[in-house]
C-alpha cells in the first residue's frame, strides 16, 4: 500500500506541482488550499506525512503544526520566508524538516520518504507493545486434549502466514480472540490487524468500507477514501460473519484472495496489497452453497484449512477455569477497586453454568459481577445472575454450606499446579505433560507461585 501525503498550501501552483510530483512517485496525495479543510482532512484520512506551508490564510502554519501534532501528525513545514528563529520554534513544536521555497522536489522526497520510514517503525512498535498486553499465550485457551489441539492448529497456521482461515463456531466462542492469536504469532505481527463485520451492512457500504471508494462512486462520495483492505496491507484482516457476505461482494473478496488486487468502488485502477484473510462464521457454509446463498469457488479458496472453535459446554472444566482468569485478567486492569477474586461457592457456579451465550456471555456476566462486588474483597453468589446462581451444586436457597474459603483465580491455579507437582513426586517434565503447559512455563509458574518442592 502507497504512503499518503497531504498538502496544505495556499498557493495553487504549488498544491498542482508538488502532488503531481509525489503522485507520479507513488504517493497517495491530498491537496487543501487552507488551515480549516487542511485539518479536517487529515482527520479523514490520517496521512503518512503532512507537508504545510507556514503562510495560510485562516491560521498561522505554527499553530496548525501544534493541532496536528497533537493528533499524532508528522509534519514537514514549507515557507517561503525561513529563519533561524522560525525554524528553532517549528523543531520545538514537532516539525520533522523545515524547508524553504522554492524547494527542490528531490530533496523534499528524500526528506518526506526518511519520515515515512520513521512513522512506519513507530507504528510497528506501537502494534508489538500492544501485542504484549493483548496476547496471553495459547495456554490461556486451556489444557484439555481438545484445546492443545486447537493450539497446535493455530501455532501450523501462524506459520503458514500467506495461507487464507476460516474460523467456524457458534456466535461468542471466541473466533475474534482466535484471529487475533493467528496474527499476532504470524510474521505479520508487526503489521495491522483490521477487523470488519460483514453483517447487517448493505452492499454498497461494505464494498465502500473494504475496498474504498473514488469520489462520485455514490450520492455521498465526495472524495476519494481508502478502504480497510489497503489499511490492513502487510498484515492481517478479520473478515468476521463471512456467511453473511452479500452475493455481489462474493466475487470481489474471490479476487482479491487469488490475484491480491482490487478496485476502489468506482474506480478503474487495480490495487495491489499482500494480506491475509481470516474469516469468521456461525453458518454451515457447504448448506450455504449447496442452497445457493454462497459461491462454489469462494467457499473451497476459504476452506483450505478450517478451524472450529469449541462451545463453552464442549470444554472441560479446566478450560473454563483457564478463560475464567484470562477474562478477570483481561477486565482488572480496566476495573480498579473491582475484586479479582471469586468464593469457593461462585468459582463453582461459573464454571457449572451451560453458557449458551460462550464466552461473550461468561465475559458479560464476570464484568457485571466485579462490578457488583466493587469494593468487596471477592465475587460472591449474591454478584452472579439468578440463572448462574441456580446452576450446579444448588439452587441458591439457604440450605448450602455457607462456610468457604475465599479463592483468587491464580490460588485455584497455585493449588492445582502443587497437586500435579506431588503427584509426580515433583518430576516438573511429567507434571507439565499432564498440565499440558511446557516445562518453562512450568518452572515460571513454580517461582510466580514459590512452591517449594
Amino acid at each position: 500500500m502507497a504512503d499518503s501525503v497531504l498538502l496544505i498550501d495556499d498557493d495553487s501552483d504549488v498544491l498542482r506541482a508538488v502532488g503531481d510530483y509525489f503522485d507520479r512517485i507513488g504517493y497517495e496525495v491530498a491537496r487543501a488550499d487552507a488551515a480549516e479543510p487542511g485539518f479536517e482532512a487529515f482527520e479523514r484520512m490520517r496521512p503518512t506525512v503532512v507537508i504545510l506551508d507556514l503562510h495560510l490564510p485562516d491560521l498561522d502554519g505554527l499553530e496548525l503544526l501544534e493541532r496536528l501534532r497533537a493528533q499524532g501528525g508528522s509534519v514537514i513545514l514549507l515557507t517561503g520566508h525561513g529563519d533561524i528563529a522560525t525554524a528553532v520554534r517549528a523543531m520545538q513544536l514537532g516539525a520533522e524538516h523545515f524547508l524553504t521555497k522554492p524547494v527542490d522536489l528531490n530533496h523534499l522526497a528524500a526528506a518526506t520518504a526518511r519520515v515515512c520510514d520513521k512513522v512506519r517503525l513507530a507504528r510497528q512498535n506501537t502494534l508489538l507493545r500492544q501485542r504484549d498486553h493483548a496476547h496471553g499465550g495459547l495456554e490461556s485457551l486451556g489444557t484439555s486434549p481438545l484445546i492443545r489441539e486447537l493450539g497446535r492448529q493455530v501455532e501450523l497456521l501462524a506459520a503458514s502466514e500467506r495461507s487464507t482461515v476460516l474460523l467456524t463456531g457458534e456466535s461468542g466462542t471466541g473466533k475474534g480472540w482466535v484471529a487475533r492469536a493467528i496474527h499476532q504469532l504470524s510474521p505479520r505481527a508487526g503489521g495491522p490487524f483490521v477487523q470488519v463485520n460483514s453483517g447487517g451492512r448493505s452492499a454498497t457500504f461494505l464494498e465502500s468500507e473494504l475496498f474504498g471508494h473514488e469520489p462520485g462512486a455514490f450520492a455521498d462520495a465526495k472524495e476519494r477514501r481508502q478502504g480497510l483492505v489497503e489499511l490492513a496491507d502487510r498484515g492481517t484482516i478479520f473478515l468476521d460473519e463471512i456467511g453473511e457476505l452479500a452475493p455481489e461482494l462474493q466475487p470481489k473478496v474471490l479476487k482479491l484472495l487469488e490475484a491480491g488486487s482490487f478496485r476502489r468502488l468506482g474506480g478503474a485502477r487495480e490495487i495491489t496489497v499482500d494480506v491475509r484473510l481470516v474469516a469468521a462464521t456461525n453458518r454451515d457454509l457447504a448448506a450455504e452453497v449447496h442452497a445457493g446463498r454462497f459461491r462454489e469457488d469462494l467457499y473451497y479458496r476459504l476452506s483450505v484449512m478450517p478451524l472450529q472453535v469449541p462451545a463453552l459446554r464442549d470444554r472441560s472444566r479446566e478450560d473454563r477455569l483457564a478463560l475464567l482468569t484470562r477474562i478477570v485478567a483481561d477486565l482488572a486492569p480496566q476495573m480498579p477497586g473491582c475484586p479479582g477474586a471469586c468464593s469457593a461457592e461462585a468459582l463453582e457456579r461459573l464454571l457449572s453454568a451451560p453458557w449458551p451465550g460462550n464466552v461473550r456471555e461468561m465475559r458479560s456476566v464476570v464484568e457485571r459481577a466485579m462490578i457488583l462486588a466493587r469494593g468487596a474483597g471477592e465475587i460472591g453468589v449474591e454478584h452472579l445472575p439468578s440463572d448462574v446462581r441456580r446452576g450446579a451444586g444448588g439452587g441458591g436457597g439457604g440450605g448450602g454450606d455457607r462456610h468457604h474459603q475465599p479463592q483468587a483465580l491464580a490460588e485455584v491455579e497455585r493449588i492445582h499446579i502443587e497437586k500435579t507437582l506431588r503427584f509426580h513426586d515433583g518430576n516438573r517434565t511429567r507434571a507439565a505433560q499432564e498440565l499440558g503447559i511446557s516445562r518453562a512455563t512450568l518452572i515460571n509458574k513454580i517461582k510466580v507461585y514459590q512452591l517449594d518442592l
